[in-house]
C-alpha cells in the first residue's frame, strides 16, 4: 500500500478522478493497493487491503432510473436501495444498469468506477451517512487506487444530493 497526500496540483496518478480533484484544488489523499482480481466485492477488498472500516469506503453504482442513468454512492458494507435511489433521483423505478452502459457513460471499468471525473455528468445521489464521516474513500478511477477526501468536497464535486439510499 502506498499513500500520497495532495492539495491541488496534478493528482499524481493521472486518472480523470484525480485530475478533477486537483483542478478543484481540494485536499485529497491517494491510497494505492494491490487489487484482488478474484474478490467478490471490489470495495470490501479495497477496505480490507487499506485497513479501513467498510463504512468509510463508498462504492459507485449506476442504475437505470426510468430510462436514464443515475449514480448511487453507498458504503461498501451496504447495498443500494433502488427504490430509495429512484425517489431521490425524481423517478419511480430503478434497476441496476448494464455494466457496459455504466462503463460507456463513465469512462471507467467496473470495479474502478469513480463518482469523480466521469465522462458524462449524471444525476448523483450519495448516501446521507457520508455526512457523519471525517473523510470518505471512493475509487480514484481504477482498480487498486482509492481517493480519500472530505465528504463535503465529494458532494460538491459530484453535484450530488444526499439521501438515505443504503440498505443494510
Amino acid at each position: 500500500m502506498s499513500t500520497a497526500k495532495t492539495k491541488g496540483g496534478r493528482g499524481g496518478q493521472g486518472t480523470p478522478a484525480t485530475v478533477a480533484a486537483a483542478k478543484a484544488k481540494i485536499e485529497f489523499t491517494l491510497h494505492a493497493y494491490e487489487p484482488d482480481p478474484d474478490a467478490e466485492s471490489y470495495g470490501e477488498a479495497a477496505a480490507d487491503a487499506l485497513g479501513i472500516p467498510h463504512g468509510q469506503i463508498f462504492k459507485t453504482l449506476l442504475a437505470d432510473v426510468d430510462g436514464r442513468l443515475a449514480v448511487g454512492v453507498v458504503p461498501v458494507s451496504a447495498t443500494l436501495d433502488l427504490k430509495a435511489l429512484a425517489a431521490a433521483a425524481g423517478g419511480k423505478r430503478a434497476r441496476m444498469a448494464d455494466p457496459r452502459d455504466a462503463e460507456r457513460a463513465t469512462g471507467y471499468v467496473v470495479g474502478g468506477i469513480s463518482p469523480l471525473g466521469q465522462r458524462r455528468t449524471l444525476p448523483t445521489v450519495i448516501d446521507a451517512s457520508v455526512s457523519a464521516l471525517p473523510s470518505v474513500y471512493v475509487s480514484a478511477g481504477r482498480r487498486g487506487l482509492q481517493i480519500e477526501l472530505a465528504p463535503a468536497d465529494l458532494v460538491r464535486l459530484t453535484r450530488a444530493s444526499l439521501a438515505a439510499i443504503a440498505r443494510g
